[in-house]
């Protein structure tokens, strides 16, 4: 059925988990939302950045609608956006791929294609480059995905503890995921390669059998903290701060600047701990605690035309 009106909402993600670089993510219970209806062209925003959003083409949610059009081979109609945005922007927190994902999804149904969670996620790392956040905001929960050449994206849900919340630090301060990703380097060791690969499998292994004791050891990473901490010093504090305060794990979320700990109790300390290091260091920023939702980006409403 080709709709005239849909509200779709997608959730936040955290991307790289530790040593999952550019292939693990989860989603969080924050949600973005974007009210897509048949007009002459528009785009309004509330909410976190709603000052910052383009206003036009180059708007990830409109991109998003635009991928789906071109995918089944449609005309792009006129459409009036309206998003409500939640998600911290640009704080490694997934507010781009939750942006994509909303556009994908709305595009699917406004459209009448109803396109399946691979084929939205198929679109969606295409788009995004790699599937560690989108994959998550599509299915939920925790999820890897790996490119496998001419078959595209492989994507698998990993197990999680029912009772897994995140605290999370967020610093005032924007961080450009282009720029910290240019202070990565593009060579490994041999060292370093199987340092991240064995807390890579360990962090799967903690996570779908529930020995969450093992994070500690398991979101430590050699490929990309260490070099975007040289941008944010605090950040290995803050992370040492929640495993003080009784963190399973903790880890730069996505690109950062956000630090995020897992948890199944003692939350508020932990969330307590982490702000007052970042007050010694000097961050400005505020505490979240979020449970690691399993539910994964849907339609709202949605209406179809007189």
């Amino acid at each position: 059925m080709i709709l005239n009106t849909v509200t779709v909402r997608a959730p936040a993600t955290s991307a790289n988990l530790g040593p999952g670089f550019d292939c693990i993510g989860m989603a969080l219970d924050i949600w973005n939302e974007l009210t897509l209806t048949r007009g002459e062209f528009s785009v309004s925003a509330v909410g976190e950045g709603a000052d910052l959003v383009p206003r036009d083409s180059s708007n990830l949610v409109v991109m998003g609608v635009e991928a789906v059009f071109n995918y089944i081979g449609e005309l792009v109609p006129g459409l009036q956006y309206e998003c409500t945005n939640r998600v911290p922007f640009s704080r490694g927190m997934g507010s781009s791929s939750s942006a994509i994902v909303l556009g994908l999804l709305a595009g699917s149904a406004i459209s009448g294609a109803d396109l399946s969670k691979e084929e939205l996620t198929m679109i969606a790392a295409d788009i995004e480059g790699h599937p560690d956040n989108v994959a998550p905001a599509i299915y939920g929960g925790c999820t890897i995905g790996v490119h496998n050449g001419d078959a595209g994206w492989v994507v698998d849900q990993v197990s999680i503890p029912e009772d897994l919340n995140a605290v999370l630090f967020v610093p005032e301060m924007f961080v450009n995921t282009h720029e910290s990703r240019g202070r990565l380097p593009d060579r490994i060791s041999r060292v370093d390669a199987v340092f991240n690969i064995g807390r890579a499998a360990l962090l799967v292994n903690a996570l779908s059998t529930g020995r969450l004791e093992l994070l500690r050891y398991a979101t430590d990473d050699r490929l990309h903290q260490p070099q975007r901490s040289e941008g944010f010093g605090a950040m290995p504090h803050l992370i040492a701060a929640a495993l003080t305060g009784g963190a399973h794990g903790a880890f730069l979320s996505g690109a950062g600047p956000s630090v995020l700990a897992l948890a199944t109790g003692r939350e508020v300390t932990i969330s307590y701990e982490m702000a007052e290091t970042a007050r010694h260091f000097g961050v400005d920023g505020k505490t979240m605690i979020l449970a690691v939702t399993r539910a994964g980006a849907s339609v709202v409403s949605g209406a179809a035309g007189a």
